[in-house]
């Protein structure tokens, strides 16, 4: 099976290498440093599930260079995606699926526009991964995929992708039912990333702190509140589990959307705080916690050259 990573950050990087690391025939696709960093040393992961370095990678910034593969996993952050779309046509053959595994709620769309239907799987990344230096990716917990096509069946290329991944060593699900999963997740990220970055701590500071952790959960029922007018249909305990998932997640978590600001880079603010922001004006519903996150935070939505 051929692979491309489109965004060879964290996330496409760890389960690239993962998958390379298992025999798979991966081609990264990079920029800048990243890039260089790969094409001169190769690609690193440091994890606790154990370390890796692929001492040679293909990486290159151009996917014409690459040509058509079985899968497309597409893990640029959020503000590259209609970008990313306009440049991935070189790597869609007959039978390609493209597999977003980014934040936010709106991905599978522009894709969809950007590729057609039929190339477009639904997914979903549990992992905490980001850049450590280029050309090193560290990973400190969770490694987890699920994945889905769009009309809920159950298809070869994905149970193909799935076995893939177990050779890998990291789990992967097929659901039946991906447009939830996605926006699960959306609920719980846009909530912990938006609460950790305008706080500038990790979760355990936020849990100790009984107002902290009032606004934290607001913030995940006003994801919920959206979601449901929506249509979207979660399990009867999914709140409960969110909050349970999140009271037992390393007091040191952060959010990689915090790492980002901490580093003075690009937030992916818009797509997650102020999606729900805008996406709760067209249905209705008032979302105060997660309009504070995205007003404070707006003044570095877009990087600042001193972090």
């Amino acid at each position: 099976m051929r692979i491309a990573v489109v965004g060879a950050g964290g996330v496409g990087g760890y389960f690239g290498a993962r998958l390379a690391a298992a025999g798979a025939d991966v081609a990264f696709v990079a920029r800048g440093a990243h890039l260089e960093a790969m094409r001169a040393n190769g690609l690193k992961v440091l994890s606790p599930l154990g370390d890796l370095h692929l001492e040679r990678v293909n990486a290159t910034d151009d996917p014409s260079s690459i040509g058509p593969v079985d899968v497309v996993f597409f893990t640029v952050k959020l503000y590259d995606t209609a970008a990313a779309c306009e440049r991935i046509a070189p790597l869609i053959g007959a039978d390609t699926v493209v597999v977003t595994l980014q934040n936010g709620v709106e991905s599978v769309g522009l894709l969809t526009g950007a590729v057609g239907r039929s190339h477009v799987a639904g997914g979903v990344a549990h992992v905490f991964a980001v850049i450590a230096e280029p050309g090193v990716v560290r990973h400190t917990a969770l490694d987890l995929i699920i994945v889905g096509e769009l009309d809920g069946a159950t298809t070869p290329r994905l149970e193909t992708l799935h076995a893939l991944a177990r050779q890998g060593g990291f789990e992967c699900r097929l659901s039946a039912q991906i447009e939830m999963e996605i926006w699960l997740k959306f609920v719980r990220l846009s909530a912990f990333s938006g609460m950790t970055a305008v706080t500038r701590s990790p979760l355990g500071v936020i849990r100790e702190d009984p107002d902290l952790l009032a606004m934290l959960q607001a913030a995940v029922m006003e994801g919920m509140a959206v979601a449901h007018a929506k249509q979207i249909q979660f399990p009867p305990n999914a709140l409960a589990d969110m909050f349970a998932h999140m009271a037992n997640m390393p007091p040191q978590s952060k959010s990689s959307m915090l790492e980002d600001l901490e580093r003075g880079r690009r937030l992916e603010l818009p797509w997650l705080s102020g999606a729900v922001l805008r996406l709760g004006r067209e249905v209705g519903v008032e979302t105060p916690i997660h309009r504070f996150i995205a007003t404070v935070l707006a003044p570095h939505a877009n990087g600042s050259l001193s972090p």
